[in-house]
This record gives structure tokens, C-alpha cells and sequence, in this order.
């Protein structure tokens, strides 16, 4: 994570690390040994997000072709072997790693763990992650607040169920562009440059051509045909594509519903500048609001 450490020099309280490392390409040692140096180096700032991985064209290239639906398994011994690393000498053996006695060194600041969170969208995810006492990101991707309700029962099943751990938060990742209400059509460019973000994930999902100089086109807009999910006028709908006040609004149902944290995401495919001018306009007019 050389640039967010980068970030902990310029910085003095902003919390810092990767919204997910993908499990199947980091080693605990290494995954270990990053994070905590990122940890003492940003004086206890450091949190990270784990995820399985989705793209299987980044598994045949850097995981020797493993599934990628297999990657919940490396996912699964990763975090504990983490901590265990974290905390002092451990040796591991598991069904993925082996390795003799090791630890973690530096160790963390933060104890008796830095953050972890770890992105869930089955059942089976928000219990192994609440039963690790690990924090839950979900998205509803192109699905409306009805998803939200839908992932948070999930969570809430998933706490229910160990007692023995403190409730860990619980986060809501969603497509963001805040425009201004002098520009009432503010919202299309964002929802178009979604729905080509959703296109050329498409693309790289199907891991069916080749991409040229680290690049692939978005699918075409003919496949999509008879998904509205996809369109402009349903991402409106359901993505966060609004006024400052409108924004509000949407995040205060998140708060009802018992949400503790709300991901800005940014990458919508917009130009840099625009995108700038959304995150002002947020950090402004939204933040505010729930101070």
C-alpha cells in the first residue's frame, strides 16, 4: 500500500488503507506485515477491507488460475492467520498456507487489532465476518434502498447469532455524484457514466477477449437490452445521483435503518474534474448534516 502510506505523511487524522485487498493474491505474512507497517507509520490510522476477489482474469494472472468463485477459502484463513500474526509468534497450516513459526514485525498500534472489514453480500459472508469480529461492507449495486433493507437483515441475522462478539459496524457502498440544484438534468452524465462503468465491468467479468495495453471497451449497450437496471432513468432511481439536500435525505434512511457508515464511491467513469466537484459539493453541504 505504498501510496496510502504516502497519504499518512500529509495527513493527521483521516483514517487510511485499501477498501479491499483481494485474499487470493496476498500471502498473510505479507498481508500482516503491510497492513501493521501501515498501522505505525500513520500513528494507529490504518484500517482494512478484505474481499474474495470477483474478476477471473485477475485470478489467471496472479493466482495461477484458481477459480475465482473459490475465492472465499484463502478469504477464510487469511483473516484469522492475520491476527494471529498480529499478536505474536503463530505458525499456520492450513488448506492454502503453510509456514513455520513467523510474526508480525513491526506489530500494530492499534490493539488488540487494527479494523478489519471484510465485504459480504451472502449469508454465509456477514456470519463469517461477524463471527471474526471483523466490520461488514456491502453494496446494493444497482438495486434501489429495498437492498440496503435486504443486505442489513442479513447483518443483523449474522450478529443475532454470536452473542459472544460486540456488535462490529456496518457499512453501505454506493455509486455517488452530488450536483447542484441549479442543474436539474445534474444528475444524467453521472448515470450514464455508471451505466458504461457497469458495461465495462461486464466486460472484464466475462473474461472473454483479451484486453489491449491494460484496457477493455465497454459491452455493448445492445446486450443490455430489456435490463433497465441499466439504464440512465433507473440508476437515477436507485444510485446516488442527487442534490446536496437530496443526498441528505437518502443517507438519513441508511442512519434509520441502523447504518453506521456510508462509502462514497466515487468511481463513477466521470472525468476527474467532475468528479472533484461532486466530492466538494459532499464534503460541504452533506457532511454537515450528520456532524
Amino acid at each position: 500500500m505504498p501510496n496510502t502510506g504516502d497519504l499518512a505523511a500529509k495527513t493527521s487524522t483521516i483514517r487510511l488503507g485499501a477498501g479491499t485487498i483481494i485474499a487470493p493474491f496476498w500471502h498473510p505474512l505479507r498481508a500482516a506485515g503491510a497492513c501493521a507497517l501501515l498501522d505505525v507509520i500513520s500513528n494507529g490510522r490504518m484500517e482494512v477491507g478484505l474481499a474474495r476477489g470477483a474478476y477471473q482474469f485477475e485470478c489467471d494472472r496472479l493466482a495461477g488460475g484458481l477459480a475465482a468463485a473459490d475465492g472465499g477459502k484463502h478469504l477464510r484463513e487469511l483473516v484469522p492467520a492475520v491476527r494471529a500474526l498480529w499478536q505474536g509468534d503463530y505458525a499456520h497450516d492450513g488448506e492454502i498456507w503453510q509456514f513455520p513459526t513467523s510474526t508480525s514485525v513491526p506489530k500494530p498500534v492499534q490493539q488488540p487489532a487494527p479494523p478489519m472489514w471484510i465485504a459480504a453480500r451472502d449469508p454465509a459472508s456477514h456470519d463469517f465476518a461477524v463471527a471474526q469480529g471483523c466490520n461488514v461492507m456491502v453494496t446494493p449495486l444497482m438495486k434501489g434502498d429495498e437492498e440496503v433493507v435486504h443486505l442489513k437483515r442479513k447483518f443483523d441475522t449474522a450478529v443475532a447469532n454470536h452473542p459472544e462478539v460486540p456488535r462490529p459496524d456496518l457499512i453501505v457502498l454506493r455509486h455517488t455524484h452530488v450536483h447542484s440544484p441549479d442543474e436539474p438534468d445534474g444528475w444524467r452524465p453521472a448515470a450514464e457514466a455508471i451505466s458504461r462503468f457497469y458495461r465495462t465491468f461486464d466486460a472484464w467479468f466475462g473474461n472473454k477477449t483479451t484486453p489491449r495495453n491494460g484496457f477493455l471497451p465497454p459491452s455493448p449497450e445492445s446486450k443490455f437490452e430489456g435490463r433497465p437496471e441499466f439504464q440512465p432513468e433507473s440508476l437515477h432511481k436507485t444510485a446516488l445521483l442527487r442534490t446536496p439536500v437530496e443526498v441528505i435525505e437518502r443517507l438519513r434512511f441508511n442512519e434509520e435503518l441502523g447504518v453506521d457508515e456510508y462509502s462514497f464511491w466515487i468511481d463513477t467513469s466521470l472525468p476527474h474534474e467532475e468528479k472533484r466537484k461532486s466530492l466538494e459539493l459532499f464534503i460541504k453541504e452533506v457532511i454537515p448534516a450528520f456532524k
